[in-house]
């Protein structure tokens, strides 16, 4: 999936929003519970690309020790991401006023100031184009929607009321480390990701083992057609599925495949594979960012793929497939999980 300096323009114009005042969390966090989660054994991990699907950023493969951990069994859903809000009256990114001179900061020089029209809460939603298009430019096929947020994913005439069970999504990463701190959890690195994803599987392209996402029994929720404009819905999905729609892996994890890409901790780093700090164990990544095709902002790792992923375009449900989105993005295909440490 890549990213052309147009779509960063219009992306980083248009997604970033901040307050004078963040929303303030309940300083007493909720007790932590396992309940919804399984335990992930400790192990050394063979990380990175495992088919010539694999981008360069997936090389060179390595071997990290992770320690062992708990995870969400699925994705974070609508239902318990509004129990969080309610508690604690958190406003997320796309509900928050723009400040253009917070936005700036993360724009080539001599960005001009787009309309205030424009410079209103929303976020990127996905719309199909009418015929191919280049796969060069998301910008086609991603629209600026005001009103767009976790309540109204797809736009101010959306809701969620019907899909209480499925996952949230247009959450920043701060969204989801606010959601996890008030839990009594966090994000998971990239490798915990990976490690969890690959569910006891050793080198295998995907959570289900090395058999093509196009075959046999439905697999995960993806787009099946010609992206970004036919989706022929074989799986009966356009957008999310309620968690725990498919087979879990060997961990017993939901949708480590498809639906949502999930936010980890870490930031994405490009050339990351390639430092020796890379292999340290429970290692949590780079102590910045670095996006050559967006270099201007910061990014943190998103991981799993979604129901846009399919292998013509990205091939997001790979176990080792990396992108990276800046903290301040949210988008009605992005969501997340958590984990903890005893």
């Amino acid at each position: 999936m890549k990213f052309s300096m147009s779509f960063l323009v219009v992306s980083l114009l248009l997604l970033s929003g901040c307050l004078d005042e963040k929303p303030k969390i309940k300083e007493v966090f909720n007790d932590f519970t396992k309940e919804g989660m399984v335990l992930i054994p400790a192990g050394t991990l063979n990380m990175g690309g495992d088919n010539a699907q694999a981008d360069s950023n997936e090389y060179p493969k390595h071997q990290v020790m992770v320690d062992e951990f708990w995870m969400d069994q699925t994705e974070v859903t609508n239902r318990q991401f509004k129990t969080f809000v309610e508690e604690t009256n958190y406003v997320t990114v796309a509900e928050r006023p723009i400040l253009w001179e917070e936005i700036k900061k993360d724009l080539p020089p001599g960005t001009p100031m787009p309309p205030d029209s424009l410079l209103q809460p929303g976020a990127l939603v996905f719309v199909p184009t009418s015929q191919p298009v280049s796969l060069k430019n998301p910008a086609v096929w991603w629209h600026w929607t005001i009103g767009a947020n976790w309540r109204h994913p797809e736009g101010p005439s959306s809701g969620i009321e019907a899909k209480m069970d499925h996952p949230v999504v247009q959450v920043a990463w701060e969204d989801a480390m606010a959601y996890a701190n008030w839990a009594g959890k966090r994000l998971p690195t990239e490798a915990e990701w990976e490690w969890a994803s690959r569910g006891g599987l050793e080198n295998e392209v995907y959570p289900w083992g090395n058999e093509n996402i196009n075959t046999g029994k439905p697999k995960a929720n993806f787009w099946q057609g010609l992206f970004p404009y036919e989706n022929k819905l074989n799986d009966g999905h356009f957008t999310t599925s309620p968690v725990k729609s498919y087979s879990p892996n060997g961990y017993g994890l939901y949708d480590m495949a498809g639906n949502v890409w999930e936010w980890c901790y870490d930031w994405f780093d490009y050339n990351y594979y390639k430092d020796k700090t890379a292999r340290q164990p429970n290692t949590q990544g780079p102590n910045k960012g670095y996006n050559p095709q967006m270099p201007y902002q910061q990014e943190k790792i998103i991981r799993g793929g979604s129901f846009l992923c399919n292998d013509d375009y990205c091939s997001g449900y790979r176990n080792s497939r990396r992108m990276g989105s800046s903290t301040d993005t949210g988008l009605n295909h992005t969501g997340f999980r958590c984990v903890v440490q005893d």
